[in-house]
């Protein structure tokens, strides 16, 4: 049995927040309006590009404007690893997992071409068999949709694969897609965003025995 794992990104497999919030004051900067802190952007992050736009310029009381997301989105894309890091523990896991057989997907809501750079940039982009963004199918997450094709990109199976995240996005897309599910307690999640998972991991050390305990 071939087992894929798939990841979601930012708050899973990356530590982005620093690099985010930065493009996102910079576009904000350019509109001479008031910057956010890590903690505000955090829990705007993980529906998406057009969500967390709409979503910053609400905590300045703003609508944003017709050119907001593609200016944010072209300054994150020349700028997606100035602070951005693997979480610790993250690289050894995937070499240990992929000694052992596993293969590796990811699925994010990023979108598509911001999350090759990002794992171009961090160098393990040819260790996932498929990248699966915001805008690479009719649908994102948590639709089902978003997490069945990325499987099938990937070549694998709902039964022999699973889905890890910090977000009640990457649970209930697990759940839609029939597939078993790790929360990320490392990442961005908020408390209760667990609800549903097959499984807590606590940190990225402990992934291949939680992981291999489900499949």
């Amino acid at each position: 049995m071939t087992r894929l794992l798939v990841f979601d990104l930012d708050g899973t497999l990356v530590d982005s927040l620093p690099d985010i919030t930065a493009a996102v004051n910079r576009m904000l900067a350019a509109r001479a309006l008031a910057p956010l802190t890590l903690a505000q952007v955090g829990p705007m992050v993980g529906d998406g590009l057009h969500p967390l736009i709409t979503r910053v310029f609400a905590a300045l009381n703003r609508e944003p404007d017709a050119n907001a997301a593609q200016e944010y989105l072209a300054d994150y894309e020349a700028n997606v690893l100035v602070e951005t890091r693997l979480f610790p523990g993250i690289a050894t896991t995937l070499s240990t997992m992929a000694r052992d057989g596993w293969r590796f997907a990811v699925c994010t809501n990023k979108p598509e071409r911001a999350a090759h750079l990002l794992l171009d940039a961090l160098g393990i982009a040819t260790q996932f068999a498929a990248i699966g963004g915001g805008d690479s199918f009719p649908a994102q997450k948590p639709n089902p949709i978003h997490l069945q094709f990325t499987i099938k990109a990937a070549n694998g199976t709902p039964e022999t694969s699973l889905m890890i995240g910090d977000h009640h996005n990457d649970i209930h897309a697990a759940q839609g897609a029939g597939v078993k599910s790790i929360f990320a307690a490392w990442g961005y999640g908020r408390p209760g965003m667990e609800a549903g998972a097959d499984a807590v991991c606590r940190a990225p050390d402990d992934l291949a025995a939680v992981a291999g305990g489900l499949l």
